[in-house]
Order: structure tokens, then C-alpha cells, then sequence
């Protein structure tokens, strides 16, 4: 029996396979640790960019991620290293909760940043009554719930059930007298959202364009009107950087849905492998797409990595004059000693 499930482990998951998730899920792990706390810590010291909603639910999507990668990634990398899962039933329980609550928590938060962006675009006026900051609590607690409470039916084994797959070895939702909910909750927590997401972009871009043309028939002439379009151009880029955060976690998560999904049986073990280290890099890149499409963003970086350079330097700087003031006290007190005490007489 054993030798046999061996055997069905090395058909499903080739040697290569696992030993390539394993890198990229150590690599992602430091990576995505690194890059996540940085950008939170980069968000929370800009005065400038703590002022938007958006930022809000963009620290969310960030500790989301984080958390991904500080919990769901090394648990991972153990799992392909050790080609079977041994990290003990209640941890396996966890695994697809944090996982796959994770998808739909920033989803949701993506979700809510693109209403965001086209309430602030569309409604100008009732932007601020809509997005105080009890109403951005409100939906921030909103996002995190609704990600919890979509696995409870499997947590709770209403509706399916959490365990180990042996032939896979991989912590997940299965099957329960014969039904499993993970095409409905794929349904609720991926597409549903999607399709917000797309039809909310969709009328941003045709509200953009409106005003573009409104603006092309009428030039700015007074400061007010200068003024306005210089912050229609830099809500512009925000939304074009929400945006491309967007399509690169479909691209990013879309292929691993869809084969755990329609192949749940792993027919092909070597793309399950490509989908999940796809999926893994959603939580990666999100701090670099920041820093390289927009300027308000790599700005709040370069300010962070200044205030970490001057206090390394004053550090450095205090260590030094310390080292120097012992070695002169030492060098006083060396010739106080050593001085030779001459009388005349």
C-alpha cells in the first residue's frame, strides 16, 4: 500500500516539479515579506497618500499578502520539500482557509478600490460622504468577513469538508457525501467579483473619456480649472495603477482556479505546479508594480528609504564618536599613569 502511494505521488508530481516549488516558494516567501512590509511602512509615514480611501484598501490588499507569504508559503515550501504533507491535521485545516479566504479578501478589497475610484471619478460630490472614514472601517471588516464566513461550510463540514489529499498531498477542500463546494464558492469568491471589477472599469473608462472630450471642447483658462485637471490626470494614473494590480492578479490566480476546478484530479501535475507558482507570485509583485507605475507611490518609497539611511548614519555615526571619546579618555588616562613625576631640587 505504501510503495503504491509513493508511486501515485512521483505520477503526480514529477521530481523537477517539486523541486522547482520549493525554490519559488522560499524566493516568494523572502521576496514577498520584504516588499509588503516595506510598502505598508511606506504608505503609513506619507501623509499625502494616508488622505485617499484608496489607500485604505490598498494596505489591506499589502497585509493580505503579507500574510500569505509569512504563513501560507512556508507551509507550502515544507509540503513540496518533504513531498507529503507532515505538519499534523489542524494546520491542514487551516491551510485552504487561509489560502483560498486570502483570494477572495483581495479580491474583495480590489473589488472596493475600483468603486472607490469610480465613485471618486463618476460622483465626485458624494465621494466624501461615502468614503468617510467609518464607511472605509465598514468595508474593510466587510471584505475580511465575508472571506471567512465563504469557508465556513467546509471548515464546519456543512458543505464539504477540509483534509489531505494523499495523492497530492496537498491540504484543500474535498468531497463530502459526494459534494464539494468549490465550484460554487469559485463562482462567488473569484467571478462575481471579476465581473464587478470589469463592468466598474468599464464605466470608468467611458466616464474618462467623456470628461477628456468636455475638456478638449472646453480649454482650462482659470487656476480652478488648472487645478481640477491636474487632479483628474493624477486620479487618471491611480486608477490605471488599480488597474494593471488587478489584471496581473487575474492573470496570476486565473489558471490556478481554473485547473482546480475542471482538473481536479490533477490529469496534469506539471501545470498545477506553473499555476501555483503563478498564483504565489500575486502576493510578490505587487510592491514593484507600485514602484514602477506610479510616482506618488515611489515617492513614499524613496522618503522611507531615506529615513532608514539617515538612521543608520546617525547610528553609525554615534557609534564612531563613542569609539573615538573612549579611545581618547583611555589615552588621557594613559598618560595620567605613565607620566613620570619629576621633582626639582
Amino acid at each position: 500500500m505504501n510503495n503504491s502511494s509513493v508511486e501515485v505521488i512521483i505520477i503526480k508530481y514529477p521530481k523537477a516539479a517539486t523541486i522547482v516549488a520549493s525554490i519559488c516558494s522560499i524566493v516568494f516567501c523572502v521576496v514577498g515579506v520584504i516588499g509588503n512590509s516595506v510598502t505598508i511602512a511606506a504608505l503609513c509615514r506619507c501623509p499625502k497618500l494616508r488622505s485617499h480611501a484608496t489607500t485604505a484598501f490598498v494596505l489591506s490588499l499589502c497585509i493580505s499578502d503579507l500574510l500569505f507569504c509569512s504563513v501560507n508559503l512556508p507551509l507550502t515550501a515544507i509540503r513540496y520539500i518533504n513531498e507529503e504533507w507532515t505538519l499534523g491535521e489542524p494546520l491542514c485545516k487551516l491551510f485552504p482557509v487561509l489560502f483560498y479566504g486570502n483570494v477572495a479578501v483581495s479580491l474583495l478589497n480590489m473589488v472596493e478600490i475600483t468603486l472607490s475610484r469610480y465613485v471618486l471619478i463618476s460622483y465626485n460630490k458624494y465621494y466624501e460622504q461615502m468614503y468617510s472614514k467609518k464607511s472605509i472601517w465598514i468595508q474593510l471588516i466587510a471584505a475580511w468577513a465575508i472571506a471567512i464566513l465563504i469557508m465556513l461550510p467546509p471548515l464546519l463540514e456543512i458543505w464539504g469538508t477540509l483534509g489531505l489529499n494523499p495523492s497530492t498531498f496537498s491540504c484543500t477542500i474535498l468531497d463530502k457525501d459526494g459534494t464539494s463546494p468549490k465550484k460554487v464558492l469559485f463562482m462567488i469568491g473569484f467571478v462575481l467579483p471579476c465581473v464587478v471589477i470589469i463592468i466598474s472599469y468599464s464605466c470608468i473608462y467611458w466616464s474618462v473619456r467623456k470628461s477628456r472630450m468636455n475638456m478638449k471642447m472646453h480649454h482650462p483658462t482659470s487656476k480652478k480649472d488648472r487645478l481640477n485637471q491636474r487632479r483628474e490626470k493624477d486620479d487618471s494614473r491611480l486608477t490605471k495603477l488599480m488597474l494593471t494590480i488587478f489584471i496581473c492578479f487575474l492573470l496570476c490566480f486565473l489558471p490556478l482556479m481554473m485547473m482546480n476546478v475542471f482538473d481536479d484530479d490533477v490529469t496534469y501535475p506539471s501545470l498545477h505546479v506553473v499555476a501555483s507558482i503563478l498564483a504565489w507570485a500575486s502576493s510578490v509583485i505587487n510592491p514593484f508594480i507600485y514602484a514602477a507605475s506610479n510616482r506618488q507611490y515611489r515617492t513614499a518609497y524613496s522618503k522611507l528609504f531615506r529615513i532608514i539611511k539617515t538612521s543608520v548614519a546617525v547610528t553609525d555615526s554615534k557609534q564612531i564618536s563613542g569609539s573615538v571619546r573612549s579611545k581618547h579618555l583611555e589615552n588621557n588616562g594613559q598618560s595620567v599613569t605613565y607620566k613620570p613625576n619629576v621633582t626639582m631640587t
